[in-house]
C-alpha cells in the first residue's frame, strides 16, 4: 500500500519548529515506513534549526516540488515557500516570521487541495506575530477552515481512543459564550456523530459538557445550560444520536480521562485544554475534524523562551505525524460523512 505524503509546515521559524521538524525527520528513520514528509517553510530557518540541534547541514535538500521528494531516511526535503527569513531574530515576536507562518499553512493546503499531499501536519505558529504579519486568523484551525471553504469543523484534542471536541476555541471567554448557539452545539454535535461512524462507532455515546459550574445547577450559575444546551442535546437525541448533557464539566471530564467516554463536547478553549495538556503533555495531539483531507497538530506552543537551544521535545511532532499517516488513508470517508451529517 502506498504510504501517504504529509505536508509538514515549520511554523513561526522564531520559534521551537524548525529544531523540532529536525530531530523528528532527523533522528526517527522509522517514519519513512509510515509516511512521506515533506516540509514546507524556509530553507535559512530549517539549517538553522538543523545547526541548533547539533545535525548535518547538507541532509537539507530543497526541492521544487512534491514529485521530486525520494523520502530518504536521515533528510529534510523542503520546499522553499517565499522570501527567505534569515533575518529574523530567535525568540522575538517578528511580523515577517508570522507572514511566512501563514505562507506556508496557505502553501500546504493548495497543495492538498490539488491532490498533492493527503494530509497536513503543522508546527506551532505564533498568533501575535502572524497578526502582525497582516494576517488576522485566530490560529491554525480557523485559517485552514478558511482555506478549504469549511464553516461546520472543530479543533479536536486526542489521545488514543479519547477525542475533545470543541465548540468554540480561539476568543475570548466572554465571546464563547456568545457564540454558544443551539446551531453551533448542534452543527458540533452533527460533526462528532458523523466522525463516530466513520470510524465504524455509530453508536459511541457522545458526552457534552455544561458550560456554567455543575452544569448550571438548576439554573443557580446561569441559564445557558437549561436554554441552549439541553433542548439542543434532546433534539439531536431525537434524531438517533447517542449524545448526553449537559454534563458538569468536572465529573464529565475525569471519567474521560478514566476511560468511561471516548467522545466529549467542551464548551470553550481552557475546559478541554487546561485538563487535557495537564494529563497528556506530549502525548496527545490537535486534530481538525471537517476539513477534507487530515490536519494533525502539535500541542504546544512556539516556546520563545527556549528557542535555539536545541532542548525542545519533538515527541508531540512525531505522534502528529504517526496520528496523520493513521488517518489519511481512511479520510476521505470521514470527511463524506461529516458532509452529509
Amino acid at each position: 500500500m502506498t504510504i501517504p505524503t504529509l505536508a509538514l509546515t515549520i511554523g513561526d521559524v522564531a520559534g521551537i519548529g524548525p529544531e523540532i521538524t529536525a530531530k523528528s525527520l532527523l533522528g526517527h528513520d522509522d517514519l519513512r515506513a509510515e509516511c512521506r514528509p515533506i516540509v514546507i517553510g524556509d530553507e535559512a530557518a530549517m539549517r538553522a534549526g538543523v545547526f541548533n540541534v547539533g545535525g548535518d547541514l547538507d541532509k537539507v535538500r530543497v526541492i521544487g516540488s512534491v514529485a521530486e521528494a525520494t523520502n530518504e531516511p536521515g533528510t529534510i526535503e523542503l520546499i522553499q515557500t517565499g522570501p527567505s527569513l534569515a533575518h529574523v531574530p530567535l525568540g522575538e515576536l517578528h511580523p515577517d516570521a508570522g507572514d511566512g507562518s501563514y505562507r506556508f499553512v496557505v502553501e500546504a493546503c493548495r497543495l492538498a487541495r490539488e491532490g498533492q499531499v493527503d494530509g497536513i501536519v503543522t508546527a506551532p505558529l505564533n498568533k501575535a506575530a502572524m497578526h502582525a504579519g497582516g494576517h488576522k486568523w485566530p490560529g491554525h484551525t480557523e485559517l485552514l477552515a478558511h482555506e478549504f471553504g469549511v464553516e461546520n469543523f472543530s479543533l479536536v484534542l486526542s489521545a488514543g481512543d479519547l477525542y475533545f471536541f470543541h465548540l468554540t476555541t480561539h476568543v475570548s471567554l466572554r465571546q464563547a459564550i456568545e457564540d454558544i448557539t443551539p446551531k453551533r452545539t448542534r452543527s458540533v454535535i452533527d460533526l462528532v456523530s458523523a466522525f463516530t461512524k466513520a470510524l465504524g462507532n455509530p453508536d459511541e455515546p457522545i458526552g457534552l459538557a455544561g458550560l456554567n459550574p455543575h452544569a448550571g445547577e438548576n439554573r443557580l450559575f446561569g441559564d445557558e445550560d437549561a436554554d441552549i444546551l439541553a433542548p439542543t442535546v434532546e433534539a439531536a437525541r431525537a434524531a438517533g444520536i447517542n449524545v448526553t448533557g449537559p454534563l458538569p464539566a468536572d465529573a464529565l471530564i475525569p471519567a474521560a480521562v478514566k476511560g468511561k467516554w471516548n467522545m466529549v463536547i467542551v464548551c470553550y478553549h481552557d475546559q478541554g485544554h487546561a485538563p487535557f495538556k495537564a494529563v497528556y503533555g506530549d502525548d496527545g495531539v490537535n486534530i481538525t475534524v471537517g476539513l477534507p483531507v487530515v490536519r494533525v497538530s502539535v500541542d504546544h506552543g512556539t516556546a520563545f523562551d527556549i528557542a535555539g537551544q536545541g532542548i525542545a521535545r519533538e515527541a508531540s511532532l512525531v505522534l502528529s505525524l504517526r496520528r496523520a499517516a493513521q488517518l489519511a488513508p481512511g479520510w476521505d470517508h470521514v470527511w463524506q460523512t461529516a458532509r452529509q451529517g
